[in-house]
């Protein structure tokens, strides 16, 4: 399996609705990976890769519900998407509240289940785009030194570059060298690029 192909897991303590499900994705394209308990897939090594969670909501020792919260206690993101018999509204509410992508009455009808697991897919590859692109800011971000830091900082207030050498008791030619250092390093090919890189990264000026 490459690594960027996208994975459905199914947690399920219906043995019937895991193989249901699982004949249906796989005939699908979908990798899938079932469980018949919470406690099994909180045991599981999670590859890298794109997924998304389906989760019944009743089930022994653990529930959906439980599992949702433990997992974003561990700071696990995975889409979640449920499916209940025996669903009610405040549940539904209490699970779209902590973040789940759906939440389906069984019987579905399997198109509907098909277009939320793309669409729980298509976010899992976006927030795991910039959990890398933010890893490679970190990365970029360890190589300045202390006076391209502080340069940094200023920079993405909308300092000009006189202003900054000012506040830092240098010459603006200084600056003009320290910034373009920045640029380089930080992967910048703009002003609006370090900006944005600053907001990925929660850089804050002294003043702010």
């Amino acid at each position: 399996m490459k690594d960027q192909d996208p994975v459905v897991y199914v947690v399920d303590d219906d043995q019937s609705v895991l193989k249901s499900l699982e004949r249906m994705l796989r005939a699908t394209g979908y990798h899938v990976k079932t469980f018949t308990s919470a406690i099994q897939f909180l045991d599981f090594q999670y590859p890298d890769a794109p997924g998304c969670l389906i989760l019944d909501i009743k089930m022994p020792e653990l529930s959906g519900l439980e599992l949702q919260e433990r997992l974003a206690d561990r700071e696990i993101k995975f889409p979640v998407i449920f499916i209940t018999g025996h669903g009610t509204i405040p549940m539904s509410v209490r699970a779209m509240k902590a973040g789940a992508v759906d939440f389906l009455q069984k019987p579905f009808l399997d198109g509907d289940l098909l277009d939320v697991i793309s669409r729980a897919i298509a976010m899992d590859r976006q927030i795991k785009r910039e959990e890398r692109e933010l890893r490679k800011l970190h990365g970029h971000l360890k190589t300045l030194t202390p006076r391209e830091h502080e340069v940094f900082e200023l920079v993405v207030t909308g300092m000009l570059n006189k202003q900054i050498a000012f506040d830092l008791g240098t010459s603006e030619k200084t600056i003009k060298v320290h910034r373009a250092r920045v640029m380089e390093k930080l992967g910048a090919k703009s002003l609006a690029d370090l900006v944005r890189f600053a907001g990925k990264l929660g850089t804050r000026s002294p003043e702010a």
